[in-house]
Formats: structure tokens, C-alpha cells, sequence
């Protein structure tokens, strides 16, 4: 694929010498990490390294055992095969902020609206305005992201265009009319973020719901209605910092999953993310970019996962560690 029309057995024997295919599978892995590893041995002849190519890479020798030096590096992810001269960090950092903003407007959309509107449901218990909050966050929960995706591009980038000013596509940052400027345009994140939304706002209000409601029989409420502080008070002062651990727990997961999940949005959209980035290159058989970009989600899910175990230690004092 990279060569092309171009192929002949002599420039397939570069190719794959220069990105070690003539090389074992086990071989190739210990390679692969190899670079991976901050901590990593280096052979004394740079040429013969392949992340010094570039000429980007630095590193720092700490000892030499015959014709290797163990070395401290930053991870090396390899080169882009499609991209030339582009290595994977390169194309990453690129692309994972659009998808870091897009995540972060989503689930704070669905954190702010559905905490508000499971507090309002359960303060509404079996009235019709729970119902309609109950509708509403079985709809969200049950419509796939692509699926509301195509639809509110076409209802409000479309068919509402003059209403709305709204565009079907287009990224965070654009170039102008003349080739001469790029602007940053917010509104191209306003659709994505509400499709992204959606489905993290529909669990956050229910788990919001449930969870008041099953704090509201505890006897520290009662005590605080017994001691004649007002419904609102009692919700603000004691309720909602002890109803809010299930939802600390479902949007840590769901922005995880939007780093992620976001291919479908990011792709119908246009918008240029690191979701979008990885259809491409499952498309053009992009291998570095996928291992690369899996490889960052995943550090990206321990990373939330830790950050959450330290945010329950704010909200609930018994899970501190002592």
C-alpha cells in the first residue's frame, strides 16, 4: 500500500527492513516495546535506531553492556505509514485535543443538565413532570449516538440552517475563505456535543433520581426535617453531596468511553478528532496510528479511574485511605 504502483521486490525489501517486518513476530514485539518503554536498551550505533530517525529523540545513557546502552527516552510510537515524515505523537497531539474539548463541553452538558433534572425528578416523584424527565432519559439511553447523529445534522445543520446558523459539518478549527487564516469556530461543537451528550445525561439523570430518593430515607434527612430546615435546604446542605458517588462513578466511566466512543460523532460530523483519525486509519490500514492511539485511550482510562478514586475521597470520608 505504501509503495503503490510503485512496488517492485527490491523497494519491499526497504520497506520492510526499515519498519523490521523481515523480522520474527516476537521480535518485532520486543522491539515495538522496546520503544515503548522510557527505560529501554539503545544500541551504541544511533543509525542503527530506528526512533532516532527523525531526529526528534533524545535520550539519556545510563550504562553500557557491550554494544548497548541502557538509556532513559520519552515512549516512541513508531512513524505514521500513510503520513509521511509524521510520526504517531505527532498526529495524536494533533488530534486529541479537538477530542479532549468535545469530550469535556459533552459531559459537562450532561453532568450540570442531568444533575439538575434528576433533582428536579425526584423532588417530582410520580407527578407529570417526572414522567416526562422519565420519557426523556429512556429516549437518550436508547438511541444510538450515529444514529442521532445523522439525524440533528440534517434537522438543525440542514433543514433549520436559517434558524439555527448551524453547520451539517466542520471542525473547531477552520481555515477562511481565502486560504489565509484559520478561526477557531464554536458553534461546529455545539451538535456533537449534545449527540455526545446525550446518552451520559439520560444514566446521569436516573442514577441523580434514584440516588436522592434512596438518601431521602436516611435519618440524618429526617433529623435535618425534624429540625425544621426547608426541602431545598435539606437537598443543598446534606442530600446531594451523599447522592452524588453513582454519578461520580458513571461520568468518570463515560468520559473514558468518549475519548473513545467518539468515532461515530467525530466522523458524521467532521470533526477532526482523534476518533475521526483512527477511522482513517483503520481505512488505510494505519497500523501505528491504532496501536498508538489505543494505547493513549487506555493510559487515558487509568489515568480518569485514579483521578475518581481521589474524588470519592472528597465526597465520602469512610473510603479515605488512613
Amino acid at each position: 500500500m505504501m509503495l503503490d504502483q510503485n512496488e517492485d521486490p527490491e523497494q519491499l525489501a526497504i520497506i520492510k527492513h526499515k519498519y523490521g517486518f523481515d523480522k520474527p513476530v516476537i521480535t518485532q514485539y520486543i522491539y515495538y516495546l522496546n520503544d515503548l518503554s522510557p527505560l529501554s536498551l539503545h544500541s551504541t550505533n544511533s543509525k542503527n535506531y530506528t526512533s532516532l530517525k527523525t531526529g526528534k529523540y533524545t535520550y539519556t545513557p545510563l550504562i553500557t553492556v557491550n554494544k548497548y546502552n541502557l538509556v532513559i527516552k520519552e515512549p516512541y510510537l513508531r512513524e505514521s505509514f500513510q503520513k509521511t515524515g509524521k510520526t504517531v505523537v505527532d498526529v495524536i497531539s494533533e488530534t486529541l485535543p479537538n477530542t479532549i474539548v468535545l469530550a469535556l463541553s459533552a459531559i459537562s452538558l450532561a453532568i450540570f443538565l442531568g444533575i439538575f433534572l434528576g433533582i428536579v425528578s425526584a423532588n417530582a416523584r410520580d407527578t407529570w413532570l417526572d414522567k416526562i424527565i422519565q420519557v426523556i432519559s429512556t429516549l437518550g439511553m436508547s438511541v444510538p449516538s450515529f444514529f442521532s447523529a445523522i439525524l440533528f445534522a440534517w434537522l438543525f445543520g440542514y433543514v433549520l440552517h436559517k434558524f439555527t446558523n448551524l453547520n451539517m459539518t466542520g471542525s473547531l478549527y477552520e481555515m477562511d475563505n481565502f486560504g489565509e487564516a484559520i478561526t477557531i469556530q464554536w458553534k461546529n461543537i455545539i451538535l456533537p456535543a449534545i449527540v455526545l451528550g446525550i446518552r451520559p445525561l439520560a444514566v446521569v439523570i436516573q442514577l441523580m433520581r434514584n440516588s436522592l430518593l434512596e438518601v431521602y430515607n436516611q435519618e440524618y434527612i429526617r433529623t435535618a426535617q425534624a429540625k425544621g430546615l426547608s426541602k431545598w435546604q435539606i437537598v443543598w446542605r446534606h442530600a446531594i453531596k451523599n447522592a452524588l458517588n453513582p454519578v461520580v462513578t458513571a461520568v468518570s466511566g463515560w468520559f473514558a468511553s468518549m475519548l473513545a466512543g467518539a468515532v461515530f460523532v467525530e466522523y458524521i460530523f467532521g470533526w477532526n478528532g482523534l476518533g475521526k483519525e483512527i477511522v482513517d486509519a483503520l481505512n488505510t490500514l494505519d497500523l501505528p496510528i491504532i496501536m498508538g492511539s489505543v494505547l493513549v485511550i487506555a493510559t487515558m482510562f487509568i489515568l480518569i479511574n485514579i483521578l475518581v478514586d481521589l474524588i470519592y475521597g472528597l465526597l465520602d470520608p469512610k473510603v479515605r485511605i488512613k
